[in-house]
């Protein structure tokens, strides 16, 4: 995907997130976040668009805490999120293609960084706004949801953080029956390293469509929406370790 398009989906999913936040009531319960409410998703990423704003605006290269979330609530804090989801929006659209800023996961440039990342944080809590309403998501074009397969996989476990471990190296396959998409999760007692090969005969192996498997990697939807074969053990342990 495209910068351009990234930018265009951060800001369709942060209406659509504002959107069911609204209809849903800041007191609301957020079923795919236990123990949260609608306001403390809201408080959450509104903090995070924030923060992703200040280094794509300023071109700050040293990392820096986020700020607080605000003590706000209902209306007001709906009318803030929305005025930080737009100035993020606003920031990544006037920024140069050379943009030099801190970052935190490998990326072609810091803008494709931050445009993406931000897209699927948002994607993803927009997610979690609707399931407050407990009326179904908001569909998501197969080629993003396969782009945040990626994007986890590749990217968040990747690093030393990841919990997702074995003590003896085990295979996880990723298939998307919607697109020629494969993901080879190779588990151990370090990080999990992923390519985009499928030659390696797999333990166990997730399929679904890329949107189904995009949710339920992310823990927003139960394992028994994809296919799961071979030891499911494996796909029970992503669910229990591997959240960001």
């Amino acid at each position: 995907m495209e910068i351009a398009e990234f930018i265009e989906s951060l800001d369709e999913q942060g209406q659509l997130m504002a959107a069911a936040a609204e209809k849903a009531g800041t007191g609301a319960e957020v079923p795919t976040c236990p123990g949260w409410h609608v306001r403390d998703l809201l408080r959450h990423t509104g903090v995070v668009h924030r923060w992703a704003t200040t280094y794509i605006a300023g071109g700050l290269v040293e990392p820096h805490a986020p700020g607080g979330e605000p003590d706000l609530d209902t209306d007001a804090l709906l009318h803030w999120f929305r005025e930080g989801h737009a100035l993020l929006v606003a920031a990544l659209k006037a920024a140069p293609e050379d943009l030099e800023c801190w970052t935190f996961m490998p990326a072609p440039s810091p803008l494709a960084f931050w445009a993406r990342r931000q897209a699927h944080e948002t994607a993803i809590h927009r997610v979690d706004a609707e399931s407050a309403l407990g009326t179904g998501f908001s569909a998501l074009p197969q080629e993003f949801a396969a782009d945040g397969i990626d994007e986890l996989l590749r990217g968040f476990h990747a690093r030393d953080r990841s919990r997702v471990r074995t003590e003896a190296p085990r295979v996880l396959r990723v298939r998307a029956t919607d697109a020629d998409d494969v993901w080879t999760v190779r588990l151990s007692d370090g990080p999990p390293r992923t390519d985009r090969t499928s030659h390696d005969t797999a333990d166990c192996e997730m399929s679904g469509a890329a949107e189904q498997l995009y949710l339920a990697l992310w823990n927003r939807l139960p394992l028994s929406e994809v296919t799961v074969s071979g030891d499911e053990a494996l796909a029970r342990l992503w669910r229990e370790k591997s959240a960001v």
